[in-house]
This record gives structure tokens, sequence and C-alpha cells, in this order.
């Protein structure tokens, strides 16, 4: 099973964490809001001090956050989560964002040697909760075919849509 850097453990992040725990996979989360991360606690994650310290020796980062700017914040500006990562992590962002923003994250990653795709959910909190959720993936194939096996702990329907952002433009 992976070890996976979790961030973002509001209503859909904190259920998705759930059904990774349970699917054996190790976790070690963040979140800025402390009753988010005492319930992950209670779940079995790890809980980091910080977003960069959250993804130090993951194999996969998984973020689920409110906004584009929160996404560009976390892995480029104020957390630095691309500069923390791993190096060959795979990063998944799972946040309903623009399509601009995604994109954005995607080529930077790949400047910086990681892959990653832009997988948002469909199905609320009730799918999170029951590992039913619908992910939309945009992407490579490569970094698709690595992020399937964990996306499929946490829902039903996953399907690639095509390259960066896709996912996002699905959603739309």
């Amino acid at each position: 099973m992976a070890s996976i850097g979790f961030i973002g453990l509001g209503n859909m992040g904190g259920p998705m964490v759930k059904n990774l725990i349970k699917a054996g996979h190790g976790v070690r989360a963040f979140d800025v809001v402390t009753d988010a991360t005492a319930r992950a606690r209670d779940e079995g994650a790890e809980i980091a001090g910080s977003a960069a310290d959250a993804v130090s020796n993951c194999e996969i980062v998984i973020t689920m956050l409110p906004a584009g700017e929160h996404v560009r914040s976390v892995y480029l500006e104020d957390d630095k989560v691309m500069d923390a990562a791993e190096t060959g992590a795979l990063l998944i962002d799972c946040s309903t964002i623009d399509i601009e923003t995604a994109r954005a994250m995607i080529g930077a990653a790949d400047t910086r040697g990681f892959e990653m795709i832009d997988a948002p959910v469909s199905g609320g909190i009730g799918g999170a909760t029951a590992g039913t959720l619908t992910f939309m993936c945009g992407g490579s194939d490569t970094a698709f075919a690595r992020a399937r096996p964990v996306l499929e702990t946490m829902g039903k329907n996953i399907f690639h849509a095509g390259g960066a952002g896709a996912g996002q433009s699905a959603k739309v």
C-alpha cells in the first residue's frame, strides 16, 4: 500500500482519508482547521504540522481544497508542497477549481519532474463517505494509470477525460 500525504480534511477530504486508511494506505494529513485534523487522527491518520510536512516521505500527494487560489498557494506559494514532495511522487488534486489553474499546476509539476492529474470529484459528502465518488481526471496517460488504483479506494467511477485540465473541463 502507498504512503499518502493528504491536504484538506473538510467535508469531502475527511471521508476520503477514512476510505484510504480503510484500504490499508498510510496517510499523513494536514488541514488548517484543528477539528478536521482531530477527526482524521481519530480515523488513524498521522497528523502533520504543515502541508509541506504532510508530504515528506510520501509516494502520493492528494489535495482537496476549496478553490484554485488555495491549490496554487499549497503547491507553489505559501506551503511550497512541490518543493517539499519526494522525487517521483504522484500529485493528485481532487479540488474543483478553474481549468487555467489546473493546467498551470500540472505544468509546474511537469517542470519539476512530477506527474500530476486534476481529478475533481462528483458525488457529494454521501459519496465521499460511502467511497462511491466519481473522479473526472485530466493529465497524462501514465499519471492517470498511477493514480487509478488509489482513486478506486475512494470512488466507483474513475475516468480519464484527457490532458491537463480535462478533469475540470469534464466536471464543468
